[in-house]
């Protein structure tokens, strides 16, 4: 066990780390346990978003624009951060707020028939980059979720993205990985959450794109002031 999920544990599991106890004590340990975590979890996230506030909006705005103009975005992750990526197609696809329109979002891993064969015949490094040189269109937005930052499929995804000239968004953790810290500038906005816990990452993944759809409704909402809000959104 590394240092890291050793200390993990002890901050939050310390009965575990203790003799047995009785029921009671046990449960005890239990509820203070949940609480902690929950605690942590608000405290991330409200860590994160003081922080990144001025980058979320601007990649909100960014967002918005690309809708206003017929562009659509494109989604993908692995493992649980694939069913984050098919999260955000149906909320951008199904809005439930009255008022919301639906907004066009492909989510990559949704085509199994697809992603199995080019991983079959292909690699599994290149299970996106088919469907993005298929579908994607300069202008497009292609957002990844990973909470390492340094899935390889992701990778080049984001290299086959770059070179079609489209924009590009990742939800990645801890200290970004390769996709925080690539020198070839793979993405555009990159929201890392700096914690080594993987759910504080997806929690605070969670939240994030729920308000950056709310966000980009609000600009759609004011399209005639969506210049103006850029550039005051630049300056600040």
């Amino acid at each position: 066990m590394s240092h890291k999920v050793e200390d993990f544990s002890q901050a939050f599991y310390p009965f575990l780390h203790e003799d047995r106890k009785a029921p009671k004590e046990l449960l005890a340990g239990l509820r203070f346990s949940l609480l902690e975590k929950a605690r942590d979890s608000a405290q991330t996230k409200i860590a994160f978003f003081e922080e990144n506030q001025q980058l979320i909006l601007q990649a909100s705005l960014t967002l918005a624009r690309a809708f206003q103009q017929g562009q659509k975005l494109l989604v993908c992750g692995n493992g649980g951060s694939a069913t984050d990526a098919q999260h955000v197609a149906v909320e951008f696809m199904h809005p439930i707020t009255v008022g919301r329109r639906a907004l066009p979002c492909i989510c990559l891993t949704n085509d199994m028939a697809m992603v199995t064969a080019v991983a079959n015949d292909i690699g599994f490094d290149d299970i996106f980059v088919r469907q993005i040189i298929a579908l994607g269109q300069p202008g497009d937005v292609l957002l990844a979720i990973s909470t390492s930052g340094n899935s390889p499929n992701l990778i080049r995804a984001f290299e086959t993205a770059r070179r079609m000239q489209i924009v590009t968004l990742a939800f990645s953790g801890d200290d970004g990985g390769k996709l925080a810290g690539s020198s070839e500038r793979l993405v555009d906005f990159c929201f890392t959450v700096p914690t080594s816990s993987v759910h504080r990452i997806q929690e605070t993944h969670v939240a994030l794109y729920h308000i950056l759809w709310d966000l980009v409704h609000e600009f759609l909402q004011h399209p005639t002031t969506l210049e103006a809000m850029e550039l005051d959104i630049q300056q600040k």
